[in-house]
């Protein structure tokens, strides 16, 4: 059983009851490694928490005076001894901090620490060094060169399995990536991010696992409308994102899901309302469709609260469309119980009947999730690998040396 939250700084008052899953890990932070929490809201340039959700929501900016400060404060936050857990400002000398020379990205305050650690890092290392590079060109998806632009599908839907199948429709990747490798927001990214710039092979590989990222979340939707017999074709349909954060809304553009028209030409229209209490505003916030707009488009809008209110106040009240399947990426359940709002949730897709697909990090989470949804009485109708998961490892900033996470299966 989990321990009481930690004693956070004054200034620093998330509630443990909040629907922000952020609050949460912040908590996580200081549990692992005490003081983290405060020294990102200082590298931010932040004062408080409030600040932080103010930025998030568009209500508040994170001021950097120059590009090298903002790749420098990112790298400061992840600044503690993999192995002790201690921060530069608990140690007598600041510097004794050193990073992995092999993976760039954990960082140990001592000889010792580091031998300790070895037979753990070893088996992760060389992952965590794609990490450190992904972290970096990850901003080239705020810029904009990323992600590159992609084909008219040559194939079906039905006859693309896998990621392999899909890059074979996209011929020669090299017009396409050489603007990007020789760009000026390349460019300026490895003269200030405080690290040699990779070898190219790297980087190449580094671009395409961000796109494969960003990608990712439309094929994902496409594989769901595939297994649950929907028919694009014949008449329009409705996808709802269900429990949408940051990484689905943070700098979402109304293109975002283009994809979907690639992979069915000439649908009748797709919409995707994407729902969550942590949903950022932006160009994608504007009211769910009551009436389909042209065919062969896809169409995305956003509502900012938890499912089952935007049901209630929006879906019953007939000011959108109900849904022909809603989507969860990694909505996080853990262990054998679910938090009021997701429970809410869950019981309302089963009482509506309404087929659902979600992607779970890994096989723990989905063995976790299958057994609260048998519990709830839920039908269960399939579970796998998700062939079109994401191929950027993600990093658990509170433990470092454990195994990165992607969205590798679904329920």
């Amino acid at each position: 059983m989990a321990g009481p939250d930690p004693a956070l700084p004054d200034s620093f008052t998330p509630s443990s009851s909040s629907v922000y899953s952020d609050q949460f890990g912040f908590y996580s932070l200081d549990r692992n490694v005490p003081g983290l929490s405060k020294v990102i809201l200082d590298k931010l340039n932040m004062k408080d928490y409030k600040d932080y959700r103010a930025a998030l929501e568009g209500k508040g900016k994170v001021g950097f005076r120059s590009y090298k400060e903002m790749f420098q404060n990112l790298e400061d936050t992840f600044k503690f001894c993999a192995c002790c857990s201690k921060l530069p400002s608990s140690l007598p000398d600041p510097k004794a901090l050193k990073r992995c020379i092999k993976c760039l990205n954990v960082y140990y305050c001592s000889k010792d620490c580091q031998r300790k650690d070895w037979s753990l890092h070893k088996k992760f290392c060389k992952t965590l060094h794609k990490v450190s590079i992904d972290r970096l060109v990850e901003w080239l998806v705020h810029t904009g060169d990323l992600p590159f632009p992609t084909e008219v599908w040559s194939r079906p839907a039905k006859d693309v399995r896998c990621w392999d199948d899909w890059v074979s429709m996209q011929g020669d990747l090299t017009p396409r990536l050489e603007p990007i490798m020789c760009g000026k927001n390349m460019t300026d990214l490895w003269t200030n991010g405080c690290r040699p710039r990779p070898e190219e092979a790297e980087l190449r590989e580094s671009v395409w696992r961000m796109c494969s990222e960003f990608f990712s979340r439309p094929l994902t939707v496409g594989l769901g409308i595939q297994m649950t017999s929907l028919d694009p074709y014949s008449r329009p349909l409705t996808v709802h994102l269900v429990g949408a954060g940051h990484n689905e809304t943070l700098g979402a553009r109304v293109t975002d899901m283009d994809e979907l028209s690639r992979m069915f030409p000439g649908h009748q229209g797709l919409e995707v309302v994407m729902v969550g209490p942590e949903v950022i505003q932006g160009p994608i916030m504007r009211p769910p469709l009551r009436a389909f707009g042209p065919r062969g488009r896809v169409y995305i809008s956003a509502y900012k609260d938890l499912y089952h209110q935007f049901w209630e106040e929006v879906v019953e009240k007939g000011e959108a469309a109900k849904p022909d399947l809603v989507v969860g990426f990694h909505p996080g359940f853990e262990g054998q119980e679910v938090n009021q709002d997701w429970l809410a949730t869950l019981l309302l897709l089963r009482d509506y009947n309404i087929p659902t697909l979600f992607t779970m990090i890994n096989e723990a989470e989905l063995q976790s999730s299958l057994q609260i949804f048998l519990e709830l009485e839920m039908h269960v109708k399939d579970s796998g690998s998700n062939p079109f998961s994401s191929l950027k490892p993600e990093q658990l900033p509170k433990s470092p040396n454990k195994s990165p996470i992607r969205s590798c299966f679904y329920l």
